[in-house]
């Protein structure tokens, strides 16, 4: 499979937030189902580019396969990074273009980002139900901070982290 990482383009910002919301749907994702607040924010990928860096996955066709928001310099996406930190955040592959390599890119981008700028750490968190996403994120290196982990709302699942050292 032919892919490529790069900046998402303005005129993909509204697709990349449906494909997010629909990821994270379809996989179950939110506590609230079609009524849970943070849909909105998953659907809003033009803010997202505003605050961080939309990266996406195209295959050799040009299509859209999945998305990532790379968070190097804090701000409003920055959940969990500290400082000398980068973040990576709403990491979601369209359900056709799973098994073909978008995850892996978008997540092996994030770290080449962290590297260039220097960074010490690149941390993510992540819903415990997401399996595969963990063991991909083990097979690169990262490892659980479970002292970390955090809600972002009481009402919320915990969210579990994780850390790669660079």
């Amino acid at each position: 499979m032919d892919l490529t990482v790069r900046a998402a383009r303005p005129e993909e910002l509204e697709e990349i937030g449906e494909l997010t919301a629909a990821a994270y749907l379809g996989d179950g994702l939110l506590d609230f189902g079609e009524a849970d607040p943070y849909l909105a924010e998953l659907r809003d990928a033009r803010r997202r580019s505003e605050h961080a860096e939309v990266l996406v996955a195209v295959d050799a066709g040009g299509e859209v396969l999945g998305a990532v928001a790379f968070v190097g310099e804090g701000g409003p996406y920055a959940d969990l990074a500290r400082p000398g930190e980068a973040e990576f955040r709403m990491l979601a592959v369209r359900h056709e273009g799973r098994g073909r390599g978008a995850g892996e890119a978008l997540v092996r981008a994030c770290v080449a980002r962290a590297r260039r700028r220097g960074l010490i750490r690149l941390v993510l968190s992540s819903q415990e139900s997401m399996v595969p996403a963990h063991r991909l994120y083990r097979r690169l290196g990262f490892v659980r901070t479970p002292e970390r982990d955090w809600r972002p709302l009481p009402e919320f699942s915990p969210l579990w982290t994780f850390a790669l050292e660079l």
